[in-house]
C-alpha cells in the first residue's frame, strides 16, 4: 500500500492523483465522442469541470448526511473537510452538475446521456484503483482465499495477518469490462439504451461486491450501497422494458432515419 508518495520535497496522495487521472481518462472518452458527434470538443473541458464541482459537492454532502450523528458537533468543519467522500453522493452531484450543464448550452440529449454513462464507468474503475493503492477501508471481509490480501500500511489499516476481499481490485475489472462493453455499443444501439445499460450494469457491480465488503446492513439485511444500486438497476430495467414492450427488441437498435 502507499497511500502517499513523496516527490521533490512535496507529500502526493495517491488516491488524488488516481481521482484526477479518471477525471482526465473521462475528458479524453468524452473528447472523443463529443467529436464523433459533431459537438464542439471543447465542450469536455466544461462537462468535466461540471462534474467535478458536483461531484465533490455530493460527495461530502452525502457523507455529511450519512454521518451526521458523528460530525454534527463540528458541522462547518466537516463539510469544508478533505477527506470522507461517498461515491454516490459523488454521482448524483455530478450529475446535477452535468445536467445543469447541458441545459445551459441546450444540449440535454440521450446521446449526451450515453457519453456520460461511459465515462462515468471508466472514471469509477479507475478512482478504485486509488482505494487500493492508498488502503482507504474499502476492501472487503476476511478472507483466506490466495488471493486474499492484507492493508497493514494503508489509510486505514488491517490488523496484522489479516487478509482480506480486496474488493477494489474486483470492482476495478468489472467497471473497466462495463465501460468497454458501453463504448463497443455506442453506434450499435439507439440513444438512450446505453445509459439504461449503465444503470443496470453498475447496479447489479455494486449490488454484488457488497455482499463482501464491510458496510453494516440497515435494511432486510442489505447495506445502503445496496438499496441505493436496487433503485438504479430498477430504473435501467425499467427503461429497456420499456422500449421493448413498444417496439420489441428492434426498438433497441439504431433509427435507420
Amino acid at each position: 500500500m502507499k497511500p502517499e508518495i513523496h516527490l521533490l520535497g512535496i507529500s502526493i496522495k495517491t488516491f488524488g492523483l488516481t481521482f484526477a487521472l479518471g477525471f482526465l481518462a473521462c475528458g479524453l472518452v468524452v473528447a472523443r465522442r463529443l467529436r464523433e458527434l459533431g459537438k464542439p470538443v471543447d465542450w469536455a473541458y466544461e462537462i468535466v469541470f461540471a462534474a467535478l464541482i458536483g461531484g465533490i459537492v455530493g460527495a461530502r454532502g452525502y457523507y455529511v448526511i450519512q454521518n451526521y450523528s458523528q460530525v454534527k458537533h463540528d458541522l462547518l468543519g466537516s463539510i469544508f473537510s478533505v477527506t470522507g467522500l461517498v461515491w454516490y453522493g459523488g454521482a448524483i452531484g455530478g450529475a446535477i452538475g452535468v445536467i445543469g450543464w447541458m441545459r445551459w448550452r441546450h444540449a440535454l440529449e440521450l446521446r449526451m446521456l450515453d457519453m456520460c454513462a461511459t465515462a462515468l464507468a471508466l472514471g469509477y474503475a479507475i478512482g478504485r484503483i486509488g482505494c487500493q493503492v492508498s488502503g482507504d477501508g474499502d476492501y472487503g471481509i476476511a478472507s483466506s482465499l490466495p488471493w486474499a490480501m492484507g492493508y497493514p500500511h494503508g489509510t486505514v489499516p488491517t490488523p496484522p495477518g489479516v487478509t482480506v476481499q480486496p474488493t477494489p481490485i474486483y470492482e476495478t475489472v468489472a467497471m473497466c469490462l462495463v465501460a468497454y462493453a458501453l463504448w463497443s455499443l455506442r453506434d450499435r444501439v439507439r440513444p438512450g439504451v446505453i445509459f439504461a445499460l449503465y444503470l443496470v450494469l453498475s447496479g447489479l457491480e455494486r449490488f454484488l461486491v457488497e455482499f463482501i465488503r464491510r458496510n453494516s446492513e440497515v435494511l432486510a439485511g442489505l447495506t445502503a450501497p445496496q438499496l441505493e444500486s436496487l433503485g438504479l438497476l430498477a430504473i435501467g430495467l425499467v427503461w429497456l422494458a420499456a422500449l421493448v414492450r413498444h417496439g420489441g427488441v428492434q426498438a433497441l437498435r439504431p433509427s435507420t432515419a
